[in-house]
């Protein structure tokens, strides 16, 4: 059972959290003078008035109001499943701990109490564009793969729940059994964007729903700086795949650099737009090129790759087909070799390559899309998933 000064003092870093949501490095600097949340509403009126001055704003806030008011807080989060960490216990974030403007406390659900917010892993932020391109979600699935296949530690993948880049880092980890924290520009008691509520769902139960927004906060766009820093802080190293020179993902990579946190890019064309911004860090040196899956997993420390040839894989993924006449497993084999050399390919281009007519290439591409070796998109460009 938890001690009543335990919860004492996480009730004052829950306080502290909601005067201090977008001046954390007040509380910050409060709580490391002072020793503890709890010293810092301890505080008697002089002490108070010398430390903050005669006109602060925030003097009179710090009062045992405010933790009431946060200790109330904190037995409804309670009774909805949500849980609160404050700065000062040990189950906060390590990493994130060590940053200037770390939050005082976090919100989050789990589907496993014991859970810290970071998981039980390396945490590792993929992050990118809303606005992704075939090349971003194959390499976002293609990196997340390799993390799950790596022989050393397990990463826990940490991304923020938008659309794009951010939700296929969030679903690739589920589909490879990984770990994965979705850190929200909201309240724990609700998701941002709301279609996304279904995934959201899914990462609470194996992983965590992360913020520092108290409860019934709406998506803001100020918010989603402070949400970044977050991502930034409570990772080992950030990965971002496609980003436009400005945007969110230029932000977080940029708080990571500043925080002394590893940063890679993905490298994309010189006249894409998406990769404008990957190709900006690598040219200033903020971040390291990932050229291959295996460097990228060996230079975060995650071990080694399984060896293997990209196209035998090809190849023995199509045994499945064994039991299908020649021709077939010919097409099959044809549309996969296709689909790997050319990322976004038409299905009226796999016709045509392979001398067939459309409906044929139709049939053996709904197949292989059923049995999710291929993904087709609105307009019928085919992707490979595996």
């Amino acid at each position: 059972m938890e001690r009543r000064d335990e919860f004492e003092e996480r009730a004052c870093c829950c306080a502290l959290n909601g005067i201090f949501g977008y001046e954390p490095r007040i509380a910050n600097e409060l709580v490391r003078t002072l020793g503890s949340a709890s010293a810092v509403f301890g505080m008697d009126e002089a002490t108070r008035r010398q430390i903050f001055g005669q006109y602060s704003r925030h003097a009179d806030r710090i009062t045992m109001d405010a933790v009431d008011s946060a200790a109330r807080e904190l037995e409804r989060l309670e009774e909805d499943g949500c849980r609160f960490v404050g700065l000062t216990e040990d189950a906060y974030p390590p990493l994130l701990k060590e940053c200037e403007d770390a939050p005082a406390g976090l919100y989050f659900r789990s589907g496993d109490q014991s859970r810290p917010p970071q998981g039980n892993g390396v945490p590792i932020a993929v992050i990118g564009t809303r606005n992704m391109s075939l090349y971003g979600r194959e390499w976002t699935r293609r990196l997340i793969k390799a993390f799950a296949s790596a022989a050393g530690e397990k990463a826990v993948i940490v991304s923020g729940l938008a659309y794009g880049i951010d939700v296929t880092a969030h679903r690739a980890a589920l589909d490879c059994g990984l770990e994965t924290v979705a850190v929200m520009a909201t309240g724990p008691d609700s998701v941002y964007p709301p279609r996304h509520a279904g995934i959201a769902a899914e990462i609470a139960s194996s992983g965590a729903l992360v913020t520092d927004f108290p409860p019934g906060t709406e998506p803001k766009n100020v918010n989603f700086l402070r949400r970044n820093r977050i991502i930034a802080g409570m990772s080992r190293a950030v990965v971002l795949i496609e980003s436009r020179v400005r945007g969110g993902g230029m932000m977080t990579s940029g708080l990571a650099f500043s925080y002394g946190r590893d940063v890679y890019a993905l490298p994309g064309r010189a006249d894409d737009q998406c990769s404008l911004g990957c190709n900006w860090l690598i040219r200033s040196k903020k971040a390291e090129a990932v050229f291959s899956e295996a460097d990228l997993v060996e230079s975060l420390g995650l071990g080694k790759l399984p060896r293997g040839d990209p196209e035998k894989s090809a190849g023995n993924v199509m045994e499945r087909y064994a039991d299908r006449d020649g021709k077939t497993v010919e097409r099959l084999a044809g549309i996969l070799s296709a689909v790997r050399k050319k990322r976004g390919i038409s299905l009226d281009e796999l016709a045509s390559g392979l001398g067939i007519p459309w409906q044929e290439a139709r049939r053996y591409v709904s197949m292989l899309e059923c049995d999710g070796l291929i993904q087709v998109d609105l307009l019928q460009r085919c992707s490979i998933s595996i």
